[in-house]
């Protein structure tokens, strides 16, 4: 594919969804004006288990993206993509991680290499895990390092950006129609307070069944509505019918309308912050998550009530929280909120024609 000409071009890969991400969206609003923007958005649901059929598409997918790395000036990414880092490049190629996640929370990368919850040490090796990045982003210095252990190169080459879907945090335009749309689907959202439960996946889910349902048995109903978004790939059940395991709309979606927020180890806690949601965390198993997975932040440092027990964690709802703790941490983490998508997107245009 090299024997094709470098374009004005920039491509947005990510493995992480089939639709275009809002980071890709907004970017390439920004930049389409004067340079080609490509984006490739397809999953591989399953992996090495998925069918024959996924797998063959996905390889038709692959190549797309081969071509396009070789035609390309610039490659933005969101997660982790074989054909970047395994591949050799052309040297006119730059190639920007921005991640899929604004903050540091869970250990990921080289930083959790043979864990349980991690990659396998042979298989990172072969694949060149991480590799070819001529830069990542990162919202704040305070987790640089982390940042740049997990990708496996030196802290010099992260850049501090925020990315873009922070200014839709902070949109009222966007704000409007989200919650529009949410409520016009769930009516029951307006009637009273709205607590927003997003866990991080685990791929053994034997204690997180029975945790999440002793969550849902102790909540108040009568106060509050109990939104529920788990993984996609998770497979807890909750029987209870009053909760809203929601399929249609995106936890950043209901972000919007949610009064509360419970989680656990999930970056998604920044955008609740920077939204000024207070935090609650639902901890019921922290020693294992940490000898399986591992925190690359202080877990003392999180602004919010901290339970192992779901029917505390519903009492903790009614006390007072401190808001400023909460505004110190997201300001450590999140430098900057205004402009996001711009100040990213000119410094993209340093490396395009």
């Amino acid at each position: 594919m090299k024997i094709f000409p470098a374009q004005n071009k920039v491509v947005m890969i990510t493995r992480q969804s089939n639709e275009t991400p809002d980071d890709f969206e907004l970017l390439g609003k920004e930049l389409g004006e004067k340079h080609e923007v490509v984006y490739l958005c397809k999953t591989l649901d399953g992996g090495v288990k998925s069918t024959i059929t996924a797998k063959i598409s996905y390889g038709g997918h692959m190549m797309r993206q081969i071509y396009h790395l070789a035609t390309a000036r610039v490659c933005i990414l969101d997660s982790y993509c074989p054909a970047v880092s395994i591949l050799n490049h052309k040297k006119s190629l730059t190639v920007v991680q921005i991640w899929h996640s604004i903050g540091t929370m869970k250990k990921f990368g080289y930083t959790s290499l043979g864990k349980a919850e991690g990659r396998n040490t042979e298989i990172a090796r072969i694949m060149r895990m991480h590799k070819n990045y001529s830069f990542a982003v990162c919202s704040g210095k305070a987790y640089a390092e982390h940042l740049a252990k997990g990708f496996g190169m030196p802290v010099e080459k992260i850049k501090i950006f925020t990315l873009p879907r922070v200014d839709l945090l902070k949109s009222k335009e966007y704000e409007k129609k989200t919650r529009e749309k949410i409520f016009e689907r769930y009516p029951e959202l307006k009637e009273r307070k709205n607590v927003l439960y997003a866990p991080t996946f685990r791929k053994n889910e034997k204690e997180m069944n029975k945790k999440v349902n002793e969550l849902v048995k102790n909540f108040d109903f009568e106060k509050y509505n109990l939104i529920v978004k788990m993984h996609p790939l998770s497979k807890t059940k909750i029987k209870n019918t009053k909760v809203i395991c929601d399929m249609e709309f995106s936890t950043f979606e209901m972000l919007f309308v949610a009064d509360k927020m419970i989680s656990d180890y999930s970056c998604v806690v920044y955008e609740a912050g920077v939204r000024g949601i207070p935090l609650y965390f639902y901890d019921f198993d922290l020693e294992k998550y940490l000898e399986a997975r591992g925190l690359a932040i202080d877990y003392d440092e999180l602004p919010g009530f901290k339970e192992k027990s779901g029917a505390k964690l519903v009492k903790d709802l009614e006390k007072k929280y401190d808001m400023k703790t909460l505004e110190k941490f997201i300001d450590k983490y999140v430098e900057n909120t205004d402009d996001c998508t711009v100040k990213l997107a000119r410094e993209i245009e340093k490396y395009l024609p």
